[in-house]
């Protein structure tokens, strides 16, 4: 295969990638629901040994999966819809989310390159109560029980000449949050899943992961906090493009089109699409951190 691997960010199509190979994978659960009327479709991949791990190449955990065929169109309620699906899973994904806490949301990526800008966008439409909640309690809100939520846009390294891990570790180490939720743009193997498609997982992030630019990781055991990753894949490489569209689905034959392996393509309205999927994720994770 002279080496050549499709990348993705997406645990769901890790395993999609080994199903024909093994119908079943010990160590890993699937669990789907499907919503006819919305045409969401919300699959729940758990990875439960180090072995699953290692043949998936994702981390033991679990990891959500929310495909919106219609997540591109500008359908404000089908919007809703989404974000509080997303909310529901992050309710049952974040520990002891209904008792108070502090949350440090985290936009990864970098505001000038519109594929990567989603996270940046998220943390521009959050409810930051932090401040307000240090300064003048609860009551600035008239809420009796609520979440301390803070945000950072760290940026990128070529712009700061520091690792985003590095500038959030030193955040989480002065404000001492309870729970980090990290944003990132992902990369996906399928043109079908692109601006469509939600994953959340409660492993954390490798930053830059799905496009080869490994970078210092987001984890439980690097910021001692646990760490739940929201990413959209807002590119896919191009030789996935090229190999698909000439029907050449084995690996051995992708090969053929391995130069093309560093190439990364996005759609055409990825700015309009950015802005709307942005604006998505943060109603989600606000309705999310809203406590009753």
């Amino acid at each position: 295969m002279n080496g050549f691997q499709v990348r993705t960010d997406l645990a769901l199509e890790a395993r999609e990638s080994i199903g024909d190979v093994k119908e079943e994978l010990r160590g890993v659960r699937v669990e789907e629901s499907y919503d006819e009327e919305n045409d969401i479709r919300v699959t729940r991949v758990m990875i439960d040994t180090k072995n699953a791990a290692k043949e998936l190449g994702k981390p033991m955990g679990t990891y959500i999966t929310i495909e919106a065929s219609a997540l591109l169109e500008t359908d404000e309620d089908y919007h809703r819809e989404i974000s509080e699906k997303l909310a529901k899973q992050l309710v049952e994904i974040i520990p002891d989310s209904q008792t108070e806490q502090s949350v440090l949301v985290v936009g990864l990526g970098n505001r000038e390159v519109t594929a990567d800008a989603l996270g940046p966008h998220v943390t521009d439409n959050l409810f930051v109560t932090r401040h307000m909640v240090k300064e003048y309690g609860k009551m600035a809100y008239n809420k009796n029980k609520m979440h301390m939520v803070s945000s950072i846009e760290p940026g990128v390294t070529a712009k700061t000449g520091m690792e985003a891990a590095e500038i959030i570790k030193g955040i989480v180490e002065q404000t001492t949050p309870d729970v980090m939720i990290v944003i990132d743009a992902l990369a996906s193997r399928s043109t079908k899943r692109l601006n469509r498609t939600i994953q959340i997982t409660n492993t954390g992030i490798q930053p830059g992961s799905g496009v080869g630019n490994h970078r210092n990781a987001l984890t439980r055991e690097s910021m001692g906090i646990p760490v739940i990753a929201i990413g959209v894949p807002t590119v896919v490489d191009a030789a996935t493009i090229v190999a698909d569209a000439l029907g050449k689905e084995d690996l051995g034959l992708r090969s053929s089109f391995s130069e093309l392996n560093n190439m990364y393509v996005t759609s055409k309205d990825i700015d309009a699409v950015i802005k709307r999927v942005s604006y998505t994720l943060s109603e989600g994770i606000n309705i999310a951190l809203e406590l009753e």
